[in-house]
């Protein structure tokens, strides 16, 4: 694992970061560094606003409900996230939190809601899926925080991928017995930009598998021999890909 200081608390700011600056605290965020972890004041706090890099600040206590950041010296430069579009089905609310932090703990660039004819949960708390996407990235060191997207319709959102992005639609029906070999042999066309597609708890419709097959940069990919859970398949898919064709392999 990287060498990285978890210990010092860590918080994303909606603010630019420079050098001697400060940084105004929202009531949230006063209260979680003054009230529950009671932290002294001049305290070392990391912060990020996923443009600037991670920088060292300090605490500046002031009022009772306000408090600063004072801005000291940027300690990691920002990194650009890989192209990886996560696609799916909404879940209900406790299964789409734990989604949507795997999600960006696996190096997600955009969160896309994706409406099926077999999506049960069609109404999305996009400043939900942000909170649990921001704290995801504050506890594990993360940089960028991935875009979060509006729902759309399968049919609508897949006619508007750029063509030359690979979609790689899991789909229990696929007949590939090694997910890992299939997704080995993209490797050869250095694909830049990808999209991992996972349907809902009741899979995809004949007239959906049928117009993804019809597009161009498709890759029909089984997740093993047992169904999974929509919130589990997200991992498995995410960790093949990351493993196989993202930044695990170093």
């Amino acid at each position: 694992m990287p060498s990285y200081d978890f210990r010092t608390p860590r918080l994303f700011v909606d603010a630019p970061l420079a050098t001697a600056g400060r940084v105004a605290l929202d009531r949230m965020q006063t209260n979680y560094l003054c009230n529950v972890l009671r932290l002294s004041q001049d305290a070392s706090v990391l912060v990020f606003n996923g443009r600037d890099g991670e920088w060292l600040c300090t605490l500046d206590r002031g009022a009772r409900k306000s408090a600063m950041l004072a801005v000291r010296e940027r300690v990691r430069e920002q990194t650009q996230p890989n192209d990886l579009h996560y696609l799916f089905a909404p879940l209900k609310h406790a299964r789409l939190d734990y989604m949507v932090q795997k999600a960006v703990e696996l190096g997600v660039s955009r969160l896309q809601p994706a409406i099926t004819r077999r999506t049960q949960v069609t109404r999305v708390n996009l400043e939900r899926m942000r909170a649990n996407a921001i704290e995801a990235a504050e506890q594990c060191g993360i940089l960028s925080i991935p875009d979060i997207a509006e729902p759309s319709v399968l049919d609508t959102l897949v006619a508007g991928l750029d063509a030359g992005r690979i979609l790689i639609f899991c789909d229990e029906r696929a007949d590939n017995a090694d997910p890992v070999a299939a997704l080995t042999a993209l490797r050869t066309a250095a694909p830049s930009s990808l999209a991992v597609l996972i349907g809902p708890e009741g899979g995809f419709t004949e007239d959906e598998r049928a117009g993804l097959l019809r597009r161009p940069n498709i890759v029909r990919l089984a997740l093993g021999p047992r169904i999974l859970r929509a919130d589990t398949a997200a991992v498995a898919a995410l960790t093949l890909v990351q493993s196989v064709l993202g930044d695990w392999r170093g």
